[in-house]
């Protein structure tokens, strides 16, 4: 099967197309024929080496040496069809529709790929209200914005800043934290005032501004929580009332120290069955809303990076096979 694969960190160009052997599903696992799959900050960062570099994944080793992969998959969002079932595998089967989360990194093939093998209790059906490609930008955004909202754990009426609020993770942020009955101060480039208020925001900051003064003078004291999608670190955490919290969804630097009694937390995000059904209902109720930047074939790989890397997109980039 074709993949898209990483032997050495570089730009774009290091991206390399495979021939791999099909992956076989084990105990517990499903086999995805990819239809689509989204392309994410993750993967620019496994391509350039920034991931490894930060100690979250080895570096591609050279042959022969104990433990170490020549190569390394990439992709982590999935839409597809079960086309193969392990043993031990009782809510799936041949023929479903479905989406889910290759949540680790260090893979020698992910879902930019044909096919990819998943436990089961990272797949759910797919919503059944929108297309594969939109149904491939949900499954690690949209578990992010659940996990770090999870973790801010704010009471209905309590307020919460998200920043980036236009991008994958912070637009579903605001359009989950609305839906849990919190009021949303959001953050974005000034443009996307209008997308961000139609998302559920009740107020806006435009990017470039003094995130905590700016802040504070919409809710006095500061906000109860801070959920930091655009990785601003300290100036996120300025916007946020002393005992409050605050969710980086970036390890290192990203994670600023808890100053004034707030309470600080990094997401790890991990894959879930039931979170992933419980998203797949929302979207086909309406309540949230997949973005497609682009859509390219799975050998355009290279340039969907160029895109991602440029900015400035309001949806996800998606590859199909």
């Amino acid at each position: 099967m074709r993949a898209i694969i990483v032997k050495a960190p570089g730009g774009p160009e290091a991206l390399q197309e495979a021939d791999l052997p099909e992956p076989v599903p084990g105990r517990g696992q499903v086999r995805v024929r990819v239809a689509a799959a989204a392309v994410n900050p993750v993967d620019v960062g496994v391509r350039a080496g920034v991931i490894a570099a930060n100690g979250l994944m080895p570096r591609p080793g050279e042959p022969g040496e104990p433990g170490a992969r020549e190569a390394f998959g990439l992709g982590w969002d999935v839409a597809g069809t079960v086309d193969a079932v392990g043993p031990d595998v009782g809510h799936l089967a041949v023929g479903d529709e479905v989406f889910g989360l290759k949540d680790r990194l260090d893979v020698a093939s992910g879902t930019h790929a044909e096919a990819v093998v998943l436990d089961a209790d990272a797949v759910a059906r797919a919503p059944r209200s929108v297309d594969a490609v939109h149904a491939a930008t949900v499954p690690l955004n949209g578990l992010t914005a659940l996990q770090a909202l999870d973790l801010l754990a704010l009471p209905p009426g309590a307020t919460v800043l998200v920043t980036g609020a236009a991008g994958g993770v912070g637009g579903y942020a605001v359009e989950l934290a609305v839906q849990r009955g919190l009021r949303v101060v959001a953050t974005a480039a000034a443009g996307d005032e209008a997308l961000v208020r139609s998302l559920g925001a009740e107020h806006f900051v435009p990017r470039g501004a003094h995130v905590g003064d700016a802040v504070r003078q919409i809710v006095p004291g500061g906000v109860d929580g801070a959920l930091d999608a655009a990785v601003t670190g300290l100036a996120a955490l300025e916007a946020v009332r002393g005992g409050g919290a605050f969710v980086a969804v970036l390890g290192g630097d990203a994670v600023p120290p808890p100053l004034r009694g707030i309470r600080v937390e990094n997401v790890w995000i991990r894959a879930d069955a039931t979170q992933l059904a419980h998203l797949a209902a929302l979207v086909d109720a309406g309540r949230l809303t997949p973005r497609v930047a682009r859509t390219l074939p799975l050998s355009q790989a290279a340039e969907a990076h160029r895109l991602l890397e440029q900015g400035g997109l309001r949806g996800r980039l998606v590859l199909t096979p």
